[in-house]
């Protein structure tokens, strides 16, 4: 059976691409800097033959056909890193400073080469085309997702679905998780800045206090996500840094605010960014300064096709077995594959690779995170087999 033959090859090939995983691991690129980690992508897939080409500079998109057929499935890997120094003492712990793989897209990458190797070992005994998705800068806006769709990644051939998983250490390795629909939140970023006359702190009403009203910002800020928003749809708003000011008896000129947005719901994320202005114009006209309210609009809402994410759901229990499959919870994490599943129907799965007894247990966007590598095999296992049969 082909599900035999995927799970001998991917502990037979487990042993290489822990190697490539401690090569990458060792070597991480920031968003959309990721030149090297292109180029060994590429040679992977020179070496195997496996026809590919370059998309945004450093994206790497592959086919692998097996026998004839309109079927075309696509798996996506993440391929850069985090300005995070790294405090791991392994031997693959990073060499390049301020630089870390702490969200493991080394895992996803090199889980998806192992994917490649055997999805092309095994093309006889599978119909259709295969899409393997190489994607830069998911740690970033404007996001490697949106820009590869607007290069073409999902033409020619056009894919049906597209399937993503992400390591998940709160998982203990050897499980899966899967959510249908609503999984991971949209997340926009805002940038305030309060604006107004300086002044002597003892004299009050000869100034445009910013300080204040950046204050009365951040607190009336809250009352959108607790007042106007339908309390079933989940939502959160973050301001997580306040700037402004220099001494004791200085009202300053300037007070600087950032933070974040998280929404599930399309329509009320849009409608919530238009209350924020309207709140920030109101705390304006009635303190006397100027508010420069600006958001920059990130990822959308990461949604799981109910009949996708069941299949695959289904193909994991026949792999792994039931006991070993969960059900996800939801998260107001943001993902770029948001941009992947607005197009075409999508399954954005949780890989876990938490052990407790080897003390792995450190979160993602850690200076300390790492993984059990056992959860390569499962993960090259789960990726080809969804890759074949989906």
């Amino acid at each position: 059976m082909l599900k035999d033959k995927i799970e001998s090859l991917s502990k037979a090939y487990f042993e290489t691409y822990r190697s490539v995983r401690h090569h990458l691991h060792a070597h991480p690129e920031l968003s959309y800097k990721e030149f090297n980690t292109s180029q060994f992508i590429q040679n992977h897939f020179q070496s195997l033959g496996i026809p590919f080409k370059v998309m945004a500079e450093t994206g790497v998109v592959a086919l692998i056909e097996g026998k004839k057929s309109n079927r075309v499935i696509a798996l996506r890997a993440d391929i850069d890193a985090l300005p995070i120094q790294e405090e791991n003492n392994t031997a693959y712990a990073s060499k390049i400073p301020g630089v870390m793989h702490a969200c493991g897209h080394d895992v996803h990458t090199t889980i998806l080469l192992g994917a490649a190797k055997i999805l092309h070992d095994t093309k006889q005994d599978w119909e259709g085309t295969v899409k393997l998705i190489f994607q830069p800068g998911e740690e970033k806006n404007p996001g490697g997702a949106s820009i590869l769709i607007k290069e073409g990644v999902l033409e020619n051939p056009a894919p049906t679905a597209i399937i993503g998983l992400h390591v998940h250490p709160i998982l203990e390795t050897g499980k899966l998780s899967f959510r249908t629909g609503k999984a991971m939140a949209s997340a926009d970023e805002i940038y305030v800045t309060v604006k107004g006359k300086g002044g002597h702190a003892a004299t009050p009403h000869l100034t445009a206090d910013t300080v204040l009203a950046a204050s009365e910002l951040v607190v009336a800020l809250q009352k959108v996500v607790s007042r106007d928003r339908d309390p079933l749809s989940p939502s959160v708003l973050s301001i997580c840094a306040i700037n402004g000011g220099f001494t004791t008896n200085v009202i300053p000129a300037e007070v600087k605010l950032m933070g974040t947005f998280r929404a599930m719901d399309e329509p009320w994320r849009f409608n919530a960014h238009k209350r924020m202005q309207e709140v920030a114009e109101g705390i304006a006209t009635s303190s006397g300064a100027e508010i420069d309210f600006k958001i920059d609009v990130g990822y959308p809402a990461v949604h799981n096709d109910p009949a996708i994410t069941q299949r695959a759901r289904s193909i994991a229990i026949s792999t792994i077995g039931e006991s070993n499959v969960e059900e996800g919870e939801l998260r107001m994490g943001a993902e770029d594959f948001g941009y992947y599943s607005q197009k075409i129907a999508g399954c954005f799965f949780r890989l876990g690779t938490g052990n407790k007894q080897k003390n792995i247990v450190s979160g993602v966007h850690t200076p300390t995170f790492d993984i059990d590598e056992d959860a390569i095999e499962i993960g090259m296992r789960m990726m080809a087999t969804l890759g074949a049969t989906l």
